[in-house]
């Protein structure tokens, strides 16, 4: 159980696909103006990590290195991704009209999330068991809801603030993006006391 814990907070704090490797950036950027429009993204990615992880790993498993095929992984993992963010908008088209309308053209882009493809590999090459392979990607979803819902934040706050018009617009939302990058940084040493 420990095990699974560590695995979720280095997810989470440690390893976080978009602070600190830097994935998954075009939804971070571009969805994290609103409060409403980050969660709503947060959980479909979410959704789509688990989901994504629960067909992808006993496909690479059974399938793709029993047969030696393991050079097809990433083209396999992309239609993998794609059939369900397809499913994931279709639900949300149809029973959340006002969120759909709200990601607009970011929604279909979970498709070339490369946290999500970046989920799935990483599963793969650390040798996580389906069970583990869960938690990590349920983690890395976690890890990708705070970061954005962080970043709406901090971004409501520096839309807000008095600064001058060289920093107006990107400049000064590249400028938190990085502050909030560089705040994940510190958590490395506190995961590894918590549970080492």
């Amino acid at each position: 159980m420990i095990e699974l814990v560590s695995i979720i907070m280095t997810a989470v704090l440690v390893n976080n696909y978009v602070l600190s490797q830097f994935l998954g950036i075009c939804p971070f950027l571009g969805v994290s103006k609103k409060l409403d429009q980050a969660f709503g993204m947060s959980v479909a990615v979410i959704f789509v990590m688990v989901i994504a992880t629960a067909v992808t790993w006993p496909i690479q498993t059974y399938v793709l290195d029993r047969n030696d095929l393991g050079y097809l992984q990433t083209i396999v993992f992309i239609l993998v991704i794609a059939s369900l963010v397809q499913l994931v908008e279709i639900v949300l088209h149809k029973y959340i009209p006002a969120l759909h309308a709200s990601l607009g053209v970011y929604l279909p882009l979970i498709t070339t999330n490369c946290a999500v493809l970046g989920c799935c590999i990483t599963n793969i090459d650390e040798g996580y068991t389906f069970v583990q392979a869960i938690f990590n990607a349920f983690g890395s979803g976690l890890g990708f809801m705070l970061a954005m819902v962080l970043f709406a934040g901090v971004r409501s706050r520096t839309e807000s603030c008095n600064c001058p018009e060289c920093f107006k617009g990107i400049p000064v939302t590249l400028l938190a993006a990085s502050i909030v990058s560089l705040s994940f940084m510190g958590f490395s040493g506190v995961v590894e006391g918590l549970l080492g």
